[in-house]
């Protein structure tokens, strides 16, 4: 994350409100769930391991906010289910769900091993799938809810090496313009973010030549970083964003503009 850490300048009156947050552990999905803590909702931090989501939640915890940590299997429907009769018992409502989860197994297709497809559709897309089952049920009963997810400009344009990612980011942007359409008159709005090159640790990893390249195929000229998508995801998780659904937000720097 960078130096600015949750404040990210935009604010959203989040008080009372449940938010889960999948991928919360690490880059973009804490960076969101510090962002909805810091505005005030109760953070669901969610990933495989409580361990790795302890300074996640601590963060949060330390500017006020409240959050707990919740590890899953996001690709097991058994723990999904498991993990939402907690929620359901324990909060009773929730408001927000950010499908952040997501991982890369990049090769070229001749390559590619059936392994290293299933395991990105799975935990990229079929962990939306289950996310969104359930708490779209939760939020068609309470007669709100907002559902963001994290797709990528990978889904839009495509890239060499990315065939599995790239449909599986792809497919998250088909499953929000249905579901929308599916939940828009219980008022809820399903839309989707689509981050371009952020600062990461694997960006770093790249080197600073591969990443000069890079930053000049961005108008921009310079890499996002994970706050410029934590503003995207706290503007449609707010009630200022009530009449905006089915919609794919770029954040990317005019790169595929």
């Amino acid at each position: 994350m960078s130096d600015q850490g949750a404040d990210i300048g935009l604010k959203a009156d989040l008080q009372g409100q449940i938010a889960l947050v999948t991928g919360a552990s690490q880059g973009l999905g804490r960076a969101v769930a510090e962002s909805l803590g810091a505005n005030g909702a109760t953070v669901l931090c969610v990933a495989r391991s409580v361990d790795k989501l302890a300074d996640t939640v601590n963060a949060i915890r330390s500017r006020g906010g409240q959050a707990e940590a919740l590890p899953c299997d996001v690709t097991s429907r058994e723990s999904v289910e498991a993990l939402f009769a907690k929620v359901e018992e324990t909060y009773k409502r929730l408001d927000i769900l950010v499908n952040n989860a997501g991982i890369t197994r990049d090769t070229l297709l001749p390559r590619m091993t059936d392994e290293q497809w299933d395991e990105v559709l799975q935990t990229n897309l079929t962990s939306c799938f289950l996310f969104s089952r359930a708490a779209s049920r939760m939020m068609m009963s309470q007669r709100y809810g907002r559902i963001i997810n994290m797709s990528s400009v990978s889904g839009l344009i495509g890239n060499a090496g990315q065939t599995n990612y790239s449909a599986s980011k792809a497919g998250m942007i088909g499953m929000t313009r249905s579901l929308s359409k599916e939940l828009a008159k219980r008022k809820v709005t399903v839309n989707a973010v689509c981050p371009g090159f952020i600062e990461s640790d694997m960006t770093k990893a790249l080197g600073p030549a591969v990443m000069d390249k890079v930053k000049e195929k961005i108008p921009a000229n310079r890499l996002g970083v994970p706050e410029d998508v934590a503003a995207a995801v706290l503007f449609l998780a707010s009630k200022a964003a009530s009449y905006v659904t089915g919609q794919v937000l770029t954040v990317d720097g005019g790169m595929t503009g």
